[in-house]
């Protein structure tokens, strides 16, 4: 079962952003008095009393025009509608009600979503009153909290999180879930379309999270592989800043449903760093990760050609160098059931167990030739023990006297020694160390 997402609206500077950093326990939104500031960084997971849900700050973005300010609001919610499981509307408890409030209350009264009232800045029991007037909003009981001070979001995150079940009791889906990501018009939906159309015959829609989202189950060759659906705005946006932000939120809930990312990459525009944000995105994940490049039918080639183009994508991808390239076309079709099967293996190297007696035979030949530097008091690093561990992709835990001084060179180091002798490739994993 696929993690609840709850996508928090309102018009600027109610607190959206310092709410998002205190229910996430981040600060990746930026708090400022500056329209825009959080646009970038809007994507966070809550964990409460053993149930988690997926969050999202629309960072009350607004253009500069006056007269494109009520779109740009109104388009952020509409867009909140068509993806939350769960909207809260936040509004300002100090400030009281304002006409943008009514106008975002009545687009929310008629979007047949689970919406609570959230009345921010309400500081202390004293100014519990002031929410009264919220009703008005016809949108039930207000719910007072104060973002910056923490009081009461424990109540709404009990009422958020009431029907969802326990994170652990969730069994892994053991189906190939591919998302096919990157940037807009980078040939996303006419893969999927090429895919799908193998045969149209043996292809069923599964419902998504949305209600007009559609996951797709491609049946290749016996087994069912799932195309997670990263379809664009079905309305006409006119603020680019929401078609990004909305681009941006189906990218991320598609990495984080997969198991295997397919970053798409213009051939005609090469890598770029919108493409460098989803990829670091799929390596924190530690999601399996393939790089394709399309649209290759329309570049003036010849046989050093693919070789060159990879090599410049290889230096930008610096550490992140296990991925896969494969240069394919969604329009002539080229090699795309070629991507399907690398997704397959990539899958299965995800899922890879190492026995424990082969790990620490080989790793620890590797570790004599080359020790870990020695602390900075002198003391010589000693690594005892290393076992995997980790169901949904593999975790190398290294037992050694003095964990916290392993330098992250050493870490790469040995990262390429796992990756050289058992393989893994577009695979990220973890290398944990701790104390014997």
């Amino acid at each position: 079962m696929r993690d609840k997402l709850v996508v928090i609206v309102g018009r600027p500077n109610v607190g959206k952003s310092t709410f998002f950093n205190r229910l996430t326990g981040s600060k990746e939104a930026i708090v400022e008095n500056v329209p825009g500031v959080t646009r970038d960084r809007n994507f966070g997971e809550v964990e409460w009393s053993g149930k988690r849900f997926r969050l999202v700050d629309t960072g009350g973005y607004v253009p500069d025009s006056p007269e494109l300010f009520e779109t740009a609001i109104r388009e952020q919610v509409e867009i909140a509608i068509t993806e939350a499981d769960i909207i809260l509307f936040m509004v300002d408890g100090r400030g009281g009600i304002t006409p943008f409030d009514y106008e975002i209350g009545k687009l929310l009264r008629n979007s047949r979503k689970k919406v609570l009232l959230v009345v921010n800045k309400v500081d202390s029991h004293h100014q519990d009153p002031n929410i009264h007037e919220f009703y008005s909003l016809g949108l039930g009981d207000p719910h007072p909290v104060s973002a910056l001070g923490g009081r009461m979001t424990g109540d709404l995150l009990d009422i958020i999180t009431e029907g969802m079940p326990e994170a652990s009791d969730e069994e892994e889906d053991p189906r190939v879930k591919i998302a096919l990501v990157g940037r807009p018009n980078v040939g996303k939906s006419s893969l999927t379309n090429a895919l799908l159309g193998y045969d149209r015959s043996i292809v069923t829609d599964i419902p998504g999270t949305t209600r007009d989202s559609i996951d797709s189950v491609l049946k290749y060759y016996g087994e069912e592989i799932v195309l997670i659906d990263t379809a664009g705005l079905r309305k006409k946006s006119k603020i680019s800043e929401n078609i990004e932000y909305y681009s941006t939120v189906r990218t991320l809930k598609a990495i984080a449903d997969s198991t295997v990312s397919i970053l798409l990459i213009d051939a005609t525009q090469g890598f770029e760093n919108q493409d460098q944000k989803i990829l670091d995105e799929a390596v924190r994940r530690r999601k399996g990760i393939i790089l394709a490049i399309n649209k290759w039918d329309l570049i003036e080639k010849d046989d050093k050609t693919a070789k060159e183009f990879e090599k410049k994508i290889r230096e930008k991808l610096g550490n992140i160098d296990y991925l896969p390239i494969i240069f394919i076309s969604a329009l002539t079709k080229q090699r795309i059931y070629k991507l399907i099967d690398m997704a397959k293996e990539i899958h299965q190297e995800r899922h890879k167990k190492i026995p424990t007696n082969e790990l620490n035979e080989i790793l620890q030949e590797e570790i004599a030739k080359i020790p870990p530097p020695a602390t900075h008091t002198g003391r010589e690093i000693r690594i005892k023990y290393i076992t995997q561990v980790g169901s949904h992709y593999p975790v190398f835990i290294f037992f050694c006297n003095y964990p916290k001084q392993i330098p992250d060179s050493y870490t790469r180091y040995l990262e390429k020694a796992v990756r050289r002798h058992f393989g893994f490739e577009g695979v990220p994993f973890t290398l944990s160390f701790k104390e014997k």
